[in-house]
C-alpha cells in the first residue's frame, strides 16, 4: 500500500487555516470528505475526537496522525495539511504540531488502517522529509514529495 494512493493533492492543504486542534481536526476531516453529508462529516470527526480522548496522536517532532474508523465508509482515505502557526496537541515531547496526516477508514479494515498508520509514521520518522514537506507552497509538491520519499 503506498500512500499516495490514499492521499490526493485534492486532500493535502497548504496552509491549514485552523488555529486549535479541534480546528485542524474538523478541517482535515472534510478535506477528507468534501461531499459527505453535515452529519456524516459530524459522525466521522466524532470518530477522530474519541481517538484523541484515549491518547494524542501526535508523535513528536510537530507531527500528529489523527486517525479514526467509523461504518460510513467503506475504503481507507488520507488528508494532509500544514499549518502555518503550529498547535498545541499534547504531543509527547510537548511541542505544538504543524504537520498533520489524517487517517480515516471503514471500522472492518483495522489490518489496512494499521499498515497505514505505520507507513504514515515511518516516512515521517525522517528529519529531512518533514522539513521539506513544511517548507512545501502547493498540494502538488506535497504530493511530489510524498510520491519520491515512498520510491526511496
Amino acid at each position: 500500500m503506498l500512500l499516495s494512493e490514499l492521499l490526493t493533492p485534492e486532500r493535502v492543504k497548504v496552509p491549514l487555516s485552523g488555529r486549535s486542534k479541534d480546528d485542524v481536526l474538523s478541517e482535515l476531516v472534510a478535506l477528507a470528505m468534501p461531499s459527505a453529508s453535515a452529519s456524516d462529516t459530524e459522525s466521522i470527526l466524532e470518530s477522530v475526537r474519541a481517538r484523541e480522548r484515549q491518547a494524542s496522536t501526535a508523535m513528536g517532532e510537530g507531527v500528529a496522525i489523527p486517525h479514526g474508523r467509523t461504518s460510513l465508509l467503506t475504503e481507507l482515505v488520507i488528508a494532509a495539511g500544514i499549518a502555518p502557526a503550529a498547535v498545541d496537541y499534547g504531543a509527547p515531547d510537548g511541542e505544538p504540531v504543524n504537520l498533520f496526516f489524517l487517517l480515516v477508514g471503514p471500522e472492518s479494515a483495522g489490518g489496512a488502517h494499521v499498515k497505514a498508520l505505520a507507513r504514515i509514521a515511518r516516512l515521517l520518522r525522517r528529519a529531512s522529509l518533514r522539513g521539506e514537506l513544511r517548507a512545501v507552497q502547493t498540494p502538488a509538491d506535497f504530493m511530489a514529495l510524498v510520491r519520491t520519499s515512498e520510491a526511496v
